[in-house]
């Protein structure tokens, strides 16, 4: 029920004891996401393991703008595509997702971009994804601490849900469509600010000019993305779990259901699931092949790096 987080230069050194910890307090909230979408169990088992080795054999590229549950959890949704993916498109004959095919020689042909201004443009998404994200975390939790839930649930509706200004204040019981405008308009005056002060020589900030709420700019960043693939407004587990033993405030309750059953967040739909079922037992066999399975593959990595490719 905590919120450990694991030590990233244990884990990147393949410490057999940080990544057997990690096992212990993950792998209840990554079953728990893939049973909500893959009904066969042994699929569900060999998602999620596959999910733990795979962060293994990519830890050394973590970046640390991003939490590690974050990242374990980006690992498991692309997995859990995956398998579903295959599932429905064996013998098709077409790409899993055209949306990723390789543009034709035309279109390369067409394109007048020059090396430099790609790699300029990339670092200013970079940048500017980085500092939107801090940006975000930082307005959320100084309004969670002010206790403005309403608040918060607002923006989170137009930000993450999409939801338009009419939606929002008739399912928010707001007086109408202009106190949700300004509410939107407070929000992001604030947001200027704290960018402001994160940026104060404006490095960055010229890459926030461009970004959108559906990520149509010219710039590969917007909004949506930030706020839902970074999880800014998700609590922390143990606000979720003060929600499971029915011990919290009216304000932050209120918040974390609009959370889960408006948003719908996949993620703390997946760590309240696991929650719930925090003491069971059923996970302790699977949880106790994985570890061997761990075990061996970081003993393999562990030999590798001793070896003259160290």
């Amino acid at each position: 029920m905590s919120d450990w987080t694991p030590d990233i230069d244990r884990l990147q050194a393949f410490d057999n004891e940080e990544w057997l910890r990690v096992e212990g307090n993950y792998c209840g909230r990554l079953m728990a996401y893939v049973s909500r979408r893959v009904a066969d169990v042994q699929a569900r088992e060999d998602i999620v393991q596959e999910t733990f080795l795979g962060s293994v054999r990519g830890i050394g590229k973590f970046d640390r703008i991003y939490t590690f549950e974050q990242y374990l959890f980006g690992i498991c949704r692309n997995r859990t595509i995956d398998h579903l993916r295959r599932r429905k498109s064996v013998g098709i004959g077409e790409p899993a997702d055209s949306s990723e095919s390789l543009p034709g020689m035309e279109d390369l042909a067409r394109d007048e971009t020059t090396p430099s201004a790609i790699v300029h443009q990339k670092d200013m998404e970079t940048h500017g994804q980085e500092l939107l994200l801090h940006v975000l975390r930082d307005w959320v939790q100084e309004t969670w601490q002010l206790g403005e839930f309403k608040r918060l649930m607002v923006i989170e509706a137009l930000f993450s849900g999409g939801w338009r200004n009419r939606d929002t204040w008739e399912r928010l019981d707001l007086r109408d469509e202009t106190a949700v405008a300004g509410i939107k308009f407070r929000a992001l005056k604030r947001l200027r600010d704290i960018a402001q002060r994160r940026d104060p020589k404006g490095e960055t900030l010229p890459a926030l000019a461009d970004v959108t709420a559906d990520g149509s700019g010219h710039l590969d960043i917007n909004v949506k993305n930030a706020w839902q693939m970074g999880r800014v407004a998700c609590p922390a587990r143990y606000w979720l779990a003060r929600h499971v033993a029915k011990n919290l405030a009216e304000g932050p309750k209120s918040f974390i259901d609009f959370h889960l059953d408006e948003i719908e967040c996949q993620w703390c739909q997946a760590n309240m699931d696991d929650l719930k079922r925090a003491e069971e037992s059923e996970m302790a066999p699977f949880l106790e092949r994985m570890r061997q399975s761990t075990v061996q593959f970081l003993r393999s990595k562990s030999v590798h790096l001793g070896g003259k490719d160290q």
